[in-house]
């Protein structure tokens, strides 16, 4: 009885407990655990850069632009702010129509908010693990635990879908050709809406097939091994096809608009402002790429410089390419046509080639086809690396099993983490169709940049005295507006997304108060 009862007093301590920001620098330092310390801001902005410019500009944007439609109308289908203003259930999405241009700009005010506070945060703790890590020095096992798991989560999935969507980018690559490889082998195991050709034929009805979609498997163990052999190798590829990426953007845009018909602007706000806020929400989970700059942040020379420095480039960077693209999409076509639309900026260019006087786009079409699929690359790379890290640094503190913890001797990387975020990812995306769950990893992007801002406010109450090599201006203002934007742009998911968040972080829960918490080095403190 004795026992029960320290152990109800012990619990609550336990699940309050914080990590000193001096116990976890010292534990980055134990040779057993090192990391190799090669990248500079360079690096870190194109580290950043690789992972906002990839699926979104590519392929989500459609979908952003567009919305989504459904056969029927749905209470779970309807974005929590919809319903809630309106109690009426929605069959679909909004999508924001040429507005996505605004929609943009907002993402791009809530990630300077949140972009400064994960600077704040990586200048005074430049350790692996991101929001995890942080969260841990200031709010708690627990609170660390769940988002932890919610990092998972959301890399996993938005990897999941970039490698789908990196596949059938692929196919069209091989198309321009004139090579039509069996559907079978480049193809979901699992379509919920089967497949059809080029000219409508079905080829398999919707459900279960027997295949595997090769390409994106592939892609997924191609970049394992590059990531396992070095961080300084992975970001001197990614540095390379960031570059020439960033080069078919700017082709697109500049031999784009010469092609643009100002009526297609026309509404503008089609679906009023619930269409920009939602297509905000949408194409919002791209910009993970600030929390893969911080999750690199104990492999950085000088973290306290270069992590600021590469979240913030990697900010207006990518905010000025995303909405060069959108202005000149919603204007070479209609805002409508683009629903359900995977690659909308490759397709895009097929329809004008085929007009008069767009013949000069056939070249321009397959230039742009070459840094989409170079920009899902590097967004896979760059995920992939974010991911491994995220269960290094939770293996460390003993929440997860020691192996995801090991370094290879020789390369100095958490190879066994990498290999296993490989295989998560690369299984899944070979036999699923799950663009869709790509809200999940909106809405989990946006609960850790809710906690990441939160963690600014905390340890500026409980340690104020810290050297920070970066502060994030404005007193309390902009990390109170950061949680507060987040938010907002959270209600613009459906229901459903935040039912899944939930299920998943109950699982999370589950395994914590089953096996971490009794592994933990504060358990039984």
């Amino acid at each position: 009885m004795i026992q029960c009862f320290q152990r109800s007093r012990t619990l609550p301590k336990q699940l309050l407990a914080c990590k000193s920001i001096d116990k976890l620098i010292s534990d980055s330092e134990n040779p057993e655990h090192s990391l190799r310390k090669t990248l500079g801001p360079v690096s870190l902005t194109a580290l950043g850069i690789g992972a906002v410019i990839g699926s979104g500009i590519f392929t989500v944007i459609g979908t952003a632009i567009a919305g989504e439609k459904f056969d029927t109308s749905s209470i779970f289908n309807t974005p929590l702010l919809d319903y809630i203003v309106h109690h009426t259930a929605l069959a679909g999405r909004p999508g924001a129509g040429p507005a996505l241009a605004l929609s943009l700009v907002l993402v791009a005010i809530v990630c300077a908010f949140t972009g400064l506070c994960y600077a704040e945060l990586a200048s005074m703790i430049p350790i692996a693990g991101s929001a995890y890590t942080y969260t841990y020095a200031t709010m708690g096992e627990l609170i660390a635990w769940i988002i932890g798991w919610d990092l998972i989560l959301e890399y996993a999935f938005s990897n999941m879908a970039v490698c789908v969507g990196f596949a059938a980018h692929i196919v069209d690559f091989l198309d321009w050709f004139g090579i039509h490889p069996s559907a079978r082998w480049i193809s979901p195991a699992y379509l919920p809406s089967g497949l059809q050709d080029f000219q409508g034929h079905t080829l398999y009805t919707p459900g279960w097939h027997f295949g595997f979609n090769l390409p994106a498997f592939l892609i997924v163990m191609l970049l394992t091994i590059v990531l396992v052999r070095g961080i300084r190798e992975s970001a001197e590829t990614n540095n390379i096809m960031v570059l020439l990426k960033i080069a078919a953007i700017i082709i697109f845009i500049a031999v784009g608009s010469h092609f643009i018909h100002p009526d297609n602007w026309h509404p503008f706000y089609p679906n009023g402002w619930s269409g920009v806020l939602t297509g905000g929400s949408i194409i919002f989970f791209t910009y993970i790429g600030f929390d893969s700059v911080s999750t690199a942040a104990e492999e950085c020379r000088n973290p306290q410089r270069d992590v600021p420095i590469g979240i913030l480039a990697t900010l207006v960077v990518c905010t000025v390419l995303y909405i060069g693209v959108a202005v000149v999409l919603t204007g070479l076509v209609k805002w409508s046509t683009l629903v359900d639309d995977a690659a909308p900026v490759v397709n895009a260019l097929r329809r004008i080639s085929v007009t008069q006087g767009g013949h000069t786009l056939h070249w321009v079409h397959l230039i742009v086809l070459i840094g989409a699929l170079l920009g899902m690359i590097s967004s896979i790379l760059v995920f992939q690396i974010g991911q491994a890290r995220v269960w290094f640094a939770m293996s460390r503190d003993r929440l997860l099993p020691s192996i995801f913890s090991r370094v290879h001797p020789r390369f100095r990387t958490p190879a066994v983490s990498t290999w296993v975020a490989g295989f998560v990812v690369g299984l899944p995306a070979g036999l699923l169709d799950i663009g869709t769950f790509s809200d999940l990893s909106n809405i989990g992007t946006l609960f850790a940049f809710v906690l990441v801002s939160a963690g600014v406010l905390i340890l500026r109450y409980k340690d104020p005295g810290r050297h920070r090599g970066f502060r994030c201006p404005g007193g309390p203002v902009l990390p109170v507006l950061s949680i507060i934007f987040c938010i907002l742009l959270m209600a613009g998911l459906p229901i459903m997304t935040w039912l899944r968040f939930f299920l998943w972080l109950a699982i999370g829960l589950v395994i914590y108060f089953t096996y971490s918490r009794k592994r933990s080095e504060f358990a039984g403190q």
